[in-house]
Parts: C-alpha cells; sequence; structure tokens
C-alpha cells in the first residue's frame, strides 16, 4: 500500500484546512486508517483515527484536537480525510497519514507528510 498525503499549507489562526490522503496498490477499505503529527523537536503524535467501515467507522481523536478536526473517509476513492477548523498555531507540524491492517499490530503503512503550519 502507498499512501500519498496532501491539502497542508499555510493558515491563519481560525482558519480551515481539509487534508487528504490517497491510498494506492490496493484497497484499504478493511483498513484503519489514521492521521498523525510531528511538530519540529517533538516527538510524532497520534491525531486521528477511523476504523473499517465493517468494524462501525469507529473514529478516534486526540483531545487536543476534539471538536475541531473531524476524520472521515471514502472507500470507493481508497482515500482519508482530516477536515481541520479552528486552527491553532499549536497544530503547526507534518501530517502523516498511516494504515493498519491490523490495529493490534499497529500501523504498517506510512505516507510521507503534508507541511500545515498555522500563523498568529
Amino acid at each position: 500500500v502507498q499512501l500519498q498525503a496532501s491539502g497542508g499549507g499555510l493558515v491563519q489562526a481560525g482558519g480551515s484546512l481539509r487534508l487528504s490522503c490517497a491510498a494506492s496498490g490496493r484497497t484499504t477499505s478493511s483498513y484503519t486508517l489514521g492521521w498523525f503529527r510531528q511538530a519540529p523537536g517533538k516527538e510524532r503524535e497520534f491525531v486521528a483515527s477511523i476504523s473499517s467501515i465493517s468494524s462501525g467507522g469507529t473514529t478516534y481523536y486526540a483531545d487536543s484536537v476534539k471538536g475541531r478536526f473531524t476524520i472521515s473517509r471514502d472507500n470507493a476513492k481508497n482515500t482519508v480525510y482530516l477536515q481541520m477548523n479552528s486552527l491553532k498555531p499549536e497544530d503547526t507540524a507534518v501530517y502523516y497519514c498511516a494504515a493498519a491492517s491490523r490495529i493490534t499490530l499497529g500501523y504498517n503503512y506510512w505516507g510521507q507528510g503534508t507541511q500545515v503550519t498555522v500563523s498568529s
């Protein structure tokens, strides 16, 4: 599975961005899909995830983004999205998408990352 993230950019605080992550190589409809981010000088951290539709399409969010970010998936397009609203300067980071064929074993596929910069 190859993952290609896009949609990052520069936005003012309070603005919005929508990240996309297109998968290729095989369908990811049965995979858990997630977004992570890494700010300069910090470790990579979990942002959000969504389970497969057959598992209920359950979503999880980091406390820092709850109520502001929304993860969704379009299995027909083999794509996962991250809608980010009310962006804050502390959301500045490289955002990575990831896919897990079996979430109990962790994420085994990663995208290349897309930069999100939020100015104050």
